[in-house]
């Protein structure tokens, strides 16, 4: 064992007699087997745990450290100088860039509830140019963070390596993953429910008659992508009997997360006669608005876009975006709820809890046109 178990706090010296030296008051000093032998038996673990915990070492689940933890302290043990700092109500949050307005939505929501909790949030951006998820992470572990809140990170990327996670739970870290799902990692994970979404804008596009819809949304590698994906091809199918091959083949498109990425989606998918386009991102719609005017086509006149997410502000464009409202509030909040079980040691079942989005209709869908457009070719 390199950590010996930490002395018992004692006592200040008692008063000497007047004008002479106090008396010092005996402390226990049991031998630091007994010590081990006292903390294990009284939190229920093996002493080889209890030493695995003062070293702050993995292979401890969070509950069990913080059982080992607590009963240091009513023993009146001083916890080891690197674990100190565990538990002072920070909380991280790691977001992508803020540029996209749902994130910076969705971290308000998370740091509200922190907050109001008597918590304090560690807000942290991972960038392709600037710091990753990895060294976020590291740092935010460094400060003794109680816990970590994740959105749109590499769980929902199907090429990273989801030992990430485990590494982080063996390190007594609790956290909580939003926007994305691994059956590969043991955790709590708060979703929308992205095939309803775009099921949601297929119906209302094919109930204006359109019958030519077109989905941009960004690459294929990532879990939201993927179940829009599903969920579009599922409903065409379903509603207007279009081949599933032709759909993936011809009416989606893959780009970027980007309004330039939803430009160009969109070009590809109007150069293929589609008069409506579903659009991942409420950014991705701004940029299918911007590639239909590009080409002297009005929207919602020549063709009907739909967004993702309902982004603060995205009712007072022009038009004003239909889209597909991301239950934000709902999903942030669950999140601070499911990671604060976590830091309780009573935590929920682990898996995916998933949320419902809902159509808001607005001013970027309309009637398909009859005798034009794609649908008279």
């Amino acid at each position: 064992m390199s950590q010996q178990p930490p002395a018992p706090r004692t006592a200040a010296p008692a008063p000497g007699p007047a004008g002479g030296p106090p008396r010092p008051r005996a402390a226990p000093s049991p031998p630091v087997t007994a010590r081990l032998a006292d903390i294990a038996a009284r939190a229920g673990v093996s002493e080889a745990t209890v030493s695995r915990v003062l070293n702050d070492r993995p292979g401890v689940a969070a509950a069990t450290r913080r059982s080992v933890l607590a009963t240091l302290d009513v023993l009146g043990y001083e916890r080891p100088v690197r674990l100190r700092r565990r538990g002072t109500g920070l909380v991280g949050l790691v977001t992508p860039a803020l540029d996209n307005p749902v994130f910076p939505a969705l971290a308000q929501v998370i740091v509200q509830a922190l907050t109001r909790q008597g918590l304090t949030p560690v807000l942290v951006t991972s960038t392709a140019d600037g710091s990753t998820e990895d060294e976020l992470t590291g740092m935010l572990v460094d400060q003794g963070v109680a816990g970590i809140i994740y959105v749109s990170g590499l769980h929902a990327d199907t090429t990273a390596d989801p030992a990430r996670y485990e590494r982080l739970r063996a390190q007594g870290v609790p956290f909580v993953l939003v926007d994305g799902f691994s059956p590969k990692v043991r955790a709590p994970f708060i979703s929308p429910d992205d095939r309803a979404a775009t099921r949601l804008a297929v119906t209302h596009l094919v109930a204006l008659g359109h019958t030519r819809i077109g989905l941009a949304l960004g690459p294929r590698r990532y879990v939201p992508v993927q179940r829009k994906t599903e969920g579009f091809v599922q409903a065409l199918h379903e509603r207007l009997g279009t081949a599933e091959d032709d759909i993936t083949a011809r009416l989606v498109q893959h780009s970027l997360y980007t309004l330039e990425g939803g430009q160009a989606a969109a070009g590809a998918l109007l150069d293929r006669d589609c008069t409506a386009i579903v659009c991942a991102s409420d950014m991705m719609a701004l940029g299918a608005v911007r590639a239909a005017r590009q080409r002297g086509l009005g929207v919602p006149d020549d063709v009907s876009v739909v967004g993702f997410d309902d982004s603060p502000l995205i009712a007072f464009t022009d038009p004003p975006l239909t889209t597909v409202r991301k239950p934000v509030t709902a999903m942030g909040q669950a999140a601070v709820r499911a990671l604060l079980e976590e830091i309780g040691g009573t935590p929920a079942p682990y898996g995916e809890y998933v949320f419902m989005p809902e159509l808001v209709v607005r001013g970027s869908t309309a009637s398909a046109r009859r005798g034009g457009g794609a649908d008279s070719r």
